[in-house]
């Protein structure tokens, strides 16, 4: 149309005329046609598309109303109420007048969807802008829902345990708060007293019905009943021999089961132990732990040490912190040191970015703000993206040696466990020692017992002389 228009234009006719006649051959005027109207999506696009001659035109008809008086940008957008390119003035919500819907969030590039864990309100609550109203458990992390509007719950249009996508509706927030029912969606209503039925309705029930078919001679012998529904899975289910109850597992906790056994299937993994005197590394920390809190505003802990012992055994034994990929070998210039982190819903690993280039203090700055997030469930997956190392932490719980797995797609993992006091050699004589035993797993494919044993001894020997660190050494 718009090639007929310019050839029209070109050749003198007045852009306005053409245009109009254009727009009548596409919905013709009738004589009942308001002045205004608002156009479908299809004509929306067609009209607003953003073409030379619209843009350029200074007025011109639509279904013979005159628009000269009014500027080209405003009959634009006249012109795309009705568009689908227009743009939210919030993208969680969308207004409907009073009412407006609460959707699931975006997630993130690798999470396409999630699973209503639990409402953290119910119908009738009020809530305020931004305040979470449900949780959404995915793969990684548990993500908030936020109320777009502040005002009271409607109702809810999910239900728990369902799998949601980004943009799913889940609830109505009324912004007024009128038309709420007070009434949680397990509840339900008690049903009003049915009207009592009228004359004709009682005689229609008391009269006898006539027989339609005569009963059979010989009854049939019955059906056994059937078995009585299982009870569902949220429900504690003790049976009297098995003491059993089935509970569904988090999408969190089978990622972690998922990763953790493609692990044993991909990586040929070998754990080559040591163990380490924490004496001095104890006593630094003793000397200065009060300077270092009122210094820098946070305590000092050993993991810190053993990050900073990590780093130098990586820059030693580059090979560590490296990655097969196919036929290939990927070393990594940087060292981003991932931490396990044991939360009440499951494993997750936040990690400390340029671990290489931070001191003690940064260090712990990290690993409180990352535990601290964790814990509430707060940490977003940019956080716990990436990582070339991992340090595994189990002598918090009091474990005393284990064989950690590695954590995909890295290539080793370092296990610290508890510090127990044990007799040790020391100068020729028997003296007490906190001793600590570490672990390093890594994938046999690409790292040789050689580069496992040589990583182990310079841990041990920074942690057992952190003079070494200032020295280069």
């Amino acid at each position: 149309m718009w090639a007929i228009v310019r050839r029209k234009v070109a050749s003198g006719s007045s852009a306005a005329s053409v245009l109009g006649q254009s727009l009548s051959k596409i919905r013709p005027a009738a004589a009942s046609v308001p002045r205004g109207y608002t156009t479908t999506a299809k004509e929306a696009l067609l009209l607003g598309g953003g073409s030379k001659i619209v843009r350029n035109v200074g007025h011109y008809k639509y279904l013979g109303s005159l628009v000269s008086s009014k500027p080209v940008r405003e009959v634009m957008s006249f012109l795309q109420i009705d568009s689908p390119i227009q743009v939210q003035h919030r993208p969680f919500s969308s207004d409907k007048g009073d009412l407006v819907d609460a959707v699931v969030p975006f997630m993130g590039e690798s999470i396409s969807d999630g699973t209503l864990a639990k409402f953290l309100k119910k119908p009738g609550d009020h809530v305020e802008v931004d305040e979470p109203i449900a949780q959404i458990e995915t793969d990684k992390v548990t993500i908030d829902v936020a109320s777009p509007e502040a005002g009271v719950v409607q109702k809810f249009v999910a239900k728990e345990g369902d799998v949601v996508e980004p943009g799913t509706k889940i609830a109505v927030i009324s912004k007024s708060g009128e038309g709420v029912t007070h009434v949680a969606p397990s509840e339900k209503t008690p049903s009003k007293a049915s009207p009592e039925p009228s004359p004709t309705e009682k005689e229609a029930v008391d009269k006898p019905k006539p027989k339609s078919e005569t009963p059979p001679p010989k009854e049939k012998p019955k059906a056994p009943a059937p078995p009585p529904p299982r009870p569902s899975a949220t429900e504690p289910v003790l049976p009297p021999k098995e003491r059993e109850r089935r509970v569904p597992m988090t999408r969190l906790r089978k990622r972690v089961a998922t990763r953790l056994k493609d692990s044993q299937n991909t990586f040929a993994m070998l754990t080559t132990f040591n163990e380490v005197d924490m004496t001095n590394l104890m006593k630094l920390r003793s000397d200065y732990k009060d300077a270092f809190l009122e210094k820098h505003g946070v305590k000092l802990g050993l993991m810190s040490g053993f990050i900073k012992a990590a780093v130098s055994g990586l820059q030693n034994q580059p090979i560590i912190n490296a990655v097969i990929d196919g036929d290939d070998i990927i070393y990594r210039d940087y060292i981003d040191i991932s931490i396990a982190v044991g939360t009440p819903k499951g494993l997750v690993v936040p990690v400390i970015r340029n671990a290489d280039g931070m001191n003690f203090a940064d260090i712990e700055k990290a690993i409180n703000t990352l535990a601290r997030k964790a814990n509430d469930g707060t940490i977003s997956i940019d956080e716990m993206a990436g990582g070339s190392f991992t340090i595994s932490n189990g002598g918090v719980y009091g474990s005393l040696l284990s064989t950690p797995i590695i954590n995909p797609p890295q290539s080793a993992i370092l296990g610290m466990h508890s510090i127990v006091n044990r007799p040790m050699v020391v100068g020729g004589n028997v003296v007490s020692r906190p001793m600590m035993y570490i672990a390093l797993t890594y994938d046999h494919r690409l790292i040789d017992g050689r580069e496992a044993v040589f990583f182990l001894r310079r841990i041990k020997d920074v942690v057992e002389d952190p003079r070494r660190l200032l020295l280069d050494i």
